[in-house]
């Protein structure tokens, strides 16, 4: 065992010692020091697979609002606003609220608990009977996609190795997009009138997610608590069972495995919990400016993909009578674009560094934002080519969206971590997320482009902000460990 308890001299450490004693570690040196491997890949399997869930839902409520503005649904521009705001409300909530619990009682017990309430509500979405109700299932499905951004951001923080921790966190977050398409292509199968009456298609598509929430949570069983997590709060004997578990998978595949770093052994002092009062100083005293940076990038990066992409299927039916049968194949393009920007950029983050890439894809995506809304402004494309323009815009805004909850997980200290994430998720989508489809869905509806206009130059100025402030106070956490980029509180 290469964590120990200090306190009693020639004492044996119980499974989880008291709050106080002092535990001299090297959990985290051993968990960076790892190849890249095959255990890593399940992981981001088992736990990304939110991401994709979460483009699934997203996709889902803006392709099948033609099937919703009809009877029996009956729903209003104004309608689909307010069911995407109760989406992001609901995450909002439970973001917080599990966040909370997240640090507290771990992160394996939560990512399991929202992961079953998400797939309850989004079955029973399903079974909606007018708008009232509708809301209500789409607000408690967000609640466990917030909850679920908070325990698996931070569980998979802790699980990959520094070195290549900025790609793997931007193609997972960029792994919305596969969502996304699965989210097309079952809205394109599923409002075929000549296939499946319409009045069902809709509900069977979000039987479908609440059927692939519970296929995942099956996949989940047998992912370890963050060994990071657990040797904080007492339980030295588990962290080192479980990274001693992780290990074996290597040295089994006939990997020899280096020594870790004797340089980077810790000394943290166990707690049960960290106060809300150390939270909050932590936040806006010691780390005041990773808080504006986190806050800046974050709201820039919700009211931006939420207010464009909730409402894009409004902006194809109103502006150029797209079917809402046919909507489904022009998300596909926003899709793999937004999917391509993380997976090649990435590397970027760890290699040209973080500060560097946060400034480039911001400022780029604000650029190309305003010039492409001027393309819109004066009718110069038909659908297809304004979606192809949207494409490219939306290569650079993922790998931009994505690094937001890269620099706010790994720029806070373990033990606020996920209420860290939490809060950011929740200010920023707060504010750019539940208000940018709101003002959208009534922009879309006046039938103006001058109006419109006004809406995207609203983001290409928010995601300008935001690359000035990435450049200037930034933090260059490529390649560092976790413990390096931000102390950990219970450090003694």
């Amino acid at each position: 065992m290469t964590s120990r308890a200090e306190g009693q001299a020639g004492a044996v450490a119980p499974e989880r010692v008291a709050a106080g004693t002092v535990i001299d570690t090297d959990i985290s040196a051993r968990l960076d020091r790892l190849p890249f491997g095959r255990f890593h890949t399940l992981v981001i399997v088992a736990l990304g697979i939110t991401w994709v869930l979460d483009g699934l839902e997203v996709t889902l409520a803006g392709a099948l609002v033609g099937a919703l503005r009809k009877a029996p649904m009956s729903f209003t521009e104004f309608d689909v606003g307010l069911a995407a705001s109760s989406y992001l409300i609901g995450a909002v909530t439970g973001a917080v609220g599990f966040g909370w619990l997240t640090d507290r009682i771990g992160r394996k017990k939560l990512f399991f608990i929202t992961l079953a309430l998400y797939l309850m509500a989004t079955a029973a979405t399903g079974l909606s009977w007018n708008i009232w109700s509708f809301c209500l299932f789409r607000f408690l499905t967000g609640a466990g996609i917030g909850g679920e951004y908070t325990a698996i951001n931070s569980t998979i923080q802790e699980l990959i190795p520094a070195r290549v921790r900025g790609w793997t966190d931007l193609v997972i977050n960029g792994s919305f997009w596969i969502g996304a398409a699965l989210g097309s292509f079952l809205s394109i199968a599923l409002l075929r009138p000549e296939w499946i009456d319409p009045a069902w298609g809709w509900r069977i598509a979000f039987f479908v997610g609440g059927g692939i929430g519970l296929v995942i949570l099956l996949l989940r069983t047998w992912i370890p608590e963050s060994p990071r997590w657990l040797v904080t709060h007492g339980y030295a004997a588990e962290a080192d069972r479980v990274v001693t578990g992780i290990e074996k998978r290597f040295t089994d595949e006939g990997i020899t495995l280096p020594p870790p770093d004797a340089s980077r052994r810790l000394r943290l002092k166990v707690r049960s919990h960290t106060p809300l009062a150390e939270v909050a100083q932590a936040m806006f005293v010691t780390s005041r400016r990773q808080t504006v940076v986190g806050l800046a990038l974050m709201i820039a990066q919700a009211f931006f993909y939420n207010a464009l992409f909730f409402t894009y299927a409004l902006v194809l039916e109103r502006f150029y009578d797209v079917p809402g049968g046919d909507v489904g194949w022009y998300l596909l393009p926003f899709a793999l674009g937004s999917f391509l920007g993380p997976l090649l950029l990435g590397r970027l983050f760890d290699t040209v560094g973080r500060r560097p890439m946060i400034a480039a894809t911001y400022g780029i995506s604000a650029v190309l934002l305003a010039v492409v809304g001027l393309v819109f402004r004066a009718d110069l494309l038909g659908p297809w080519g304004q979606t192809m323009a949207w494409m490219g815009v939306f290569f650079f805004a993922s790998a931009a969206a994505s690094s937001a909850y890269l620099t706010v997980a790994e720029t806070f200290p373990l033990e606020i971590r996920a209420l860290a994430i939490a809060a950011f998720y929740a200010i920023g989508t707060g504010i750019g997320g539940v208000s940018g489809p709101l003002l959208f869905g009534t922009l879309v509806e006046t039938g103006s482009r001058d109006l419109v206009l006004v809406g995207y130059l609203i983001g290409a100025a928010l995601m300008a902000v935001a690359a000035v402030v990435g450049a200037i106070w930034g933090t260059a956490a490529e390649g560092k460990s976790l413990e390096d980029v931000s102390k950990p509180l219970a450090a003694a």
